[in-house]
């Protein structure tokens, strides 16, 4: 093993947006820290952020007065405005969020006022004429919302971005990738942080380990009462002599009962449309084919009380998403809801994704993002979307909070 006799100021496990945020608002408020980032992965962006849907949110959904509902919008804001100072690709192109029946109306006028109280610039009721304006073939709308702030944007080369930008304030920095962390151990003045291939000692760690955030935390000794449990989402992707059907962004009435906003329309950054995801527990956290399985995995989710009442509470819902995952037609029937005209041979098998749900014991879903300290740590132990949207508002707080909390000299 080589060993690193520098000792860091910070270490950031993690080399998703929230953890390369985090060590670039760090770094620039702060530009005499010596900062590590590891990240397990031989590349950055490997997981949530690189296999997310690209989208910029507005802040529509989110319970008004929420960490998530403030960090997405302010977050949005200055995604945004990173994006057009350092030249990555995006696009504010807008989206409508659309009723297609009378039940869905009482929720798009809830989702309209929570957009409202949220301060989302713009947002508007539009007729289903106004809707065949935006996407003519969106021909089942009765109601719809139109969300003009949302956008689409490459999330890698935010990251990418941000891994160049903090080094360049401070060269003793160091970002590096295949490091995956095994092992800390604690002392008095400084943590060992251990990788399959080195040693690191670090003064004060961040976590932003997103899918294994629950796991870091243990082994750091974090008390934490939820696990990570796995949800994997398929999509399609239209074909190329149907992808003039999609416009931009084309979203249905999110299940209320259920924390995803349902299979939706997206057109993607480096071209094409995409269609989906659903939700279904997978059976390995990374878990991006079908039948993906990893024994540790499935055994801490199917032995937690947690992941039990949460198939109990949903599962018609789960046994629907299932049947959906492995059907092509079922699919297309989903999706029709959107745009009636798609046929069978308009879509193909796309990618997949699998978002880190973090449950409570007694089944709840925790939807805000949830930040502790431990010790000499930070920990992220919940991050889900729109946590690429609201990435650099969330390191905006844990830069403040390791000034607090660390003492660090701004």
């Amino acid at each position: 093993m080589t060993q690193h006799s520098d000792i860091f100021d910070i270490c950031v496990v993690g080399g998703g947006i929230v953890g390369l945020s985090s060590a670039y608002k760090l770094q620039k408020r702060n530009p005499n820290l010596k900062i590590l980032v590891l990240e397990k992965e031989e590349k950055l962006s490997a997981h949530q952020t690189g296999r997310n849907s690209g989208v910029i949110h507005s802040g529509l959904y989110y319970k008004p007065g929420s960490y998530k509902a403030i960090t997405c919008v302010t977050g949005r804001k200055e995604l945004v405005a990173f994006a057009k100072e350092y030249g990555v690709h995006h696009d504010v192109c807008g989206k409508v969020v659309v009723a297609t029946d009378k039940s869905e109306l009482p929720f798009l006028d809830k989702i309209f006022r929570t957009g409202q109280e949220n301060e989302v610039e713009g947002i508007e009721k539009i007729t289903p004429k106004q809707v065949l304006d935006i996407e003519p073939f969106c021909t089942s709308a009765i109601a719809a919302i139109w969300v003009p702030v949302t956008g689409i944007i490459d999330y890698p080369g935010v990251v990418y971005k941000l891994a160049e930008l903090t080094p360049a304030i401070n060269p003793a920095s160091q970002i590096l990738t295949g490091q995956q962390v095994i092992d800390i151990v604690k002392g008095e003045d400084y943590s060992e942080i251990i990788t399959q291939k080195g040693k690191f000692r670090a003064r004060q760690m961040v976590f932003c380990g997103g899918l294994f955030s629950d796991r870091l935390a243990t082994m750091d000794g974090a008390a934490t009462e939820a696990k990570i449990v796995g949800f994997r989402g398929d999509y399609y992707d239209l074909a190329p002599h149907a992808q003039h059907k999609v416009k931009n962004l084309i979203y249905p009435v999110p299940n209320p009962a259920f924390p995803f906003l349902g299979v939706h329309f997206t057109r993607m950054i480096e071209g094409g449309v995409e269609c989906g995801p659903n939700a279904v527990f997978t059976f390995k956290r990374e878990g991006y084919g079908k039948t993906d399985f990893n024994l540790r995995d499935s055994w801490e989710a199917l032995t937690y009380k947690g992941t039990w009442s949460l198939f109990a509470k949903h599962w018609r819902f789960g046994l629907d998403e299932y049947r959906r995952a492995f059907s092509k037609r079922r699919f297309l029937t989903q999706i029709q809801r959107l745009v009636p005209s798609l046929t069978m041979d308009e879509i193909v098998p796309g990618r997949s994704g699998v978002r880190a749900m973090a449950l409570g014991p007694d089944g709840n879903m925790i939807e805000d993002f949830n930040i502790v300290y431990s010790g000499n740590s930070i920990h992220i132990l919940n991050a889900p979307s729109p946590a690429a949207t609201a990435g650099l508002a969330i390191g905006e707080q844990v830069a403040e909070m390791a000034e607090q909390r660390f003492g660090l000299k701004v």
